[in-house]
């Protein structure tokens, strides 16, 4: 069907804005082998490659974020923490900063690459590094990415449908899945107090893996949002939000606008970010 054809709704989403294309074309094929010190956000301070945050903030005009308001307003001290979908490991550094010990997902290979290289840089000791994918059940999938914007890495069946219909140049390579219970279990691991997710398109497999976990330890929780058009968002929300109460999770809310979200007014999370909490914890 011609895409113009389309509801809005059922058109693609555009994941990121011209800016982060920019950014990133610039970052990666100007300065890739560029190592730094941050001068801005979160990790201010520490070294890493990626990026363009060696410029002054006000040549990037990098205003603060939802999402970076809410890391630096969070208490971290002592708390095991879990960065499913590391990507370059921005946040990774930055829990491992603020918390007692990290355990990091990241199967695609470059940005595995790039992200053990951040570590090593800043010698952080208190960081595990897995370079598996986490779904509901074990087993291997096929990851498909642009190379422009390798953060947008996923085995989510429409997401990678999406990227290979597209016009731009896609890679691709297999990977292995495992739940996050059994790798808890199999290392071992020890049990999170705060999981953040961001799994592209694969946020439901990836709690479906976890519920011994969640139910065991009512770990905090910190979920972005994907899907392939702003009808699929919807949908993914609200299975996401279903499966959290399902689990006990009673206190979830908006980041960007701190609602409180339900089964009935989930649509309203469909961008964004969802923070989520046991209730009393």
């Amino acid at each position: 069907m011609n895409v113009n054809c389309q509801s809005p709704d059922e058109q693609p989403f555009r994941h990121y804005t011209m800016k982060h294309r920019v950014v990133s074309w610039v970052s990666r094929r100007l300065f890739d082998g560029l190592t730094y010190t941050v001068r801005h956000g979160l990790i201010k301070g520490m070294r890493r490659k990626g990026g363009l945050a060696w410029l002054p903030e006000f040549i990037t005009g990098s205003a603060e974020t939802p999402e970076e308001t809410f890391w630096r307003n969070q208490d971290l001290r002592d708390l095991v923490i879990y960065d499913v979908g590391a990507f370059h490991g921005l946040l990774t550094l930055f829990f491992a900063r603020q918390g007692r010990q990290v355990i990091s997902y990241e199967p695609n290979t470059g940005n595995h690459a790039r992200l053990t290289e951040n570590l090593r840089l800043n010698g952080l000791s208190n960081v595990i590094v897995r370079k598996m994918g986490l779904g509901a059940g074990p087993g291997a999938a096929t990851m498909v990415a642009s190379p422009l914007m390798p953060g947008g890495a996923s085995i989510e069946r429409q997401t990678v449908a999406g990227l290979l219909n597209s016009s731009r140049r896609v890679f691709s390579e297999e990977i292995s899945i495992t739940t996050l219970d059994d790798d808890i279990r199999e290392m071992p691991l020890p049990p999170p107090d705060f999981v953040k997710i961001d799994v592209e398109g694969a946020e439901l497999a990836a709690l479906s893996g976890a519920r011994n976990t969640l139910l065991a330890h009512k770990p905090r929780l910190f979920l972005e949002v994907h899907g392939e058009t702003m009808s699929q968002k919807r949908k993914n929300v609200a299975d996401i939000v279903a499966c959290l109460r399902d689990l006990g999770y009673s206190d979830i809310r908006h980041v960007e606008t701190g609602a409180a979200i339900t089964g009935d007014n989930s649509a309203l999370a469909a961008r964004g970010h969802l923070y989520c909490r046991w209730e009393g914890s």
